[in-house]
């Protein structure tokens, strides 16, 4: 597949169902035949696609928009971004890094400095604290933007707001952005309350459900189409798109994108289980099994069999309970989810002995509503809650059909 330029997203949203119509010809046979090619072939990232993408960055000045996730893949390993632009000779000016930082060590919500990179010596501009978006003077003389960061599909998990406001920075200033696309692990399914605009924050700026399966290059289109940028004009976006992906196929990240999500089954729970940053129960920071257990000490060991302590580790140097003894719940072995599982919020609340403190301010920021909160303490059954979002939901989907790229 060719780069995708996108000015007009339903313009390209149309042409990209005209090729698919001319290629299969006949429509049943072929798109069969597709469906098993996308199943059983290896996903190619956009970053893989050099390709595609190293002759538009020759002779510019680029700006790159990484982590430790922003890599490309190959029989012996990987190797970052950043490193084999270098080796292209392509000139790289600046690197901006989101939440967590450029090697992805810092934890949740941890300020961020500036800084010279010491294996490349480049400079080191951070997106997260104060600075959330690339100034005219950090932008200046850049040509191009090229953003690559591996995304979870989840509304608050911050890299889709960091990618918010560099496209609203380069719409401002008239600089190109390349989006390199890569898999959403959460992609399978769309779930979860809309966020209000009353309560957009940095970890929730747009209109859309807890879980929105969207890539990231698909999430972009989005972004502009919808006129979610604070700006006059559009920006000059373009996406190198994936290969051989689906919404459904499964893909398991090479590398971690963030301290806390150490692992497959810690991305697929992390939709339901953030929610805990909202309230006194422990998801697991401070442990080796984050974002898989949760617990609290005041929760009876009768109800809550599974016992952790958590202490200071690498992405939680301040846990919550620190050195304190947690009842909960572990739930590596669970089966795989595809859905937004509201069943352990409300049952730790139902267990709470101390229910007038459980919630504290950052839930509603996190759920996006008021809504949810006074559901769960008005003792509604997760079914309940969750007929209550479906005409927001529909309506999203309508939304986010627009912008798809992949089946």
């Amino acid at each position: 597949m060719q780069i995708i330029k996108v000015k007009n997203t339903y313009l390209v949203f149309l042409f990209l169902v005209l090729m698919s119509f001319i290629s299969c010809g006949n429509k049943k046979k072929p798109l069969a035949k597709k469906e098993i090619s996308s199943k059983t072939s290896k996903i190619i990232t956009g970053a893989n696609q050099t390709d595609l993408y190293l002759p538009l960055l020759k002779g510019k000045n680029i700006a790159v928009v990484a982590n430790q996730t922003s890599i490309i893949q190959h029989k012996n390993g990987y190797t970052h971004l950043v490193d084999s632009l270098l080796k292209h000779q392509i000139n790289i000016k600046t690197v901006f890094s989101p939440e967590h930082g450029f090697r992805g060590k810092a934890d949740a919500g941890e300020h961020i400095a500036n800084g010279i990179d010491t294996k490349t010596g480049l400079p080191l501009i951070s997106l997260y604290g104060k600075n959330k978006k690339p100034s005219a003077v950090q932008l200046k003389d850049i040509d191009i933007v090229l953003f690559d960061i591996q995304d979870v599909g989840v509304r608050f998990y911050t890299y889709i707001s960091t990618l918010h406001y560099v496209m609203e920075a380069c719409a401002e200033q008239n600089i190109r952005i390349i989006v390199l696309d890569r898999p959403n692990p959460n992609g399978h399914y769309i779930d979860g309350p809309v966020l209000e605009k009353a309560h957009t924050s940095f970890v929730g700026m747009h209109a859309v459900p807890i879980v929105y399966g969207m890539t990231i290059g698909e999430y972009a289109q989005m972004i502009q189409g919808e006129k979610w940028l604070n700006a006059e004009k559009k920006c000059d976006l373009a996406i190198i798109p994936l290969k051989n992906y689906t919404h459904k196929s499964k893909y398991k990240l090479p590398i971690k994108p963030s301290p806390n999500l150490p692992n497959a089954k810690a991305i697929n729970l992390y939709p339901s289980l953030c929610l805990f940053e909202g309230t006194q129960v422990s998801c697991g920071r401070g442990t080796d099994k984050q974002f898989q257990i949760f617990g609290a000490p005041f929760l009876a060991k009768g109800n809550y069999p599974f016992s952790f302590t958590p202490m200071p580790n690498n992405g939680a140097k301040y846990p919550k309970f620190k050195e304190e003894k947690c009842n909960g719940k572990d739930l590596r072995n669970t089966t795989y989810l595809a859905e937004f599982k509201l069943d352990y919020l409300i049952n730790a609340y139902t267990n709470s002995p101390n229910k007038i403190g459980f919630f504290n301010k950052f839930f509603t920021r996190l759920a996006g509503t008021e809504k949810l909160q006074a559901q769960i303490i008005a003792g509604k059954l997760a079914k309940e809650i969750k007929v209550s979002w479906q005409e927001d939901l529909n309506r999203f989907k309508k939304v986010r059909s627009k912008y798809l790229l992949y089946n």
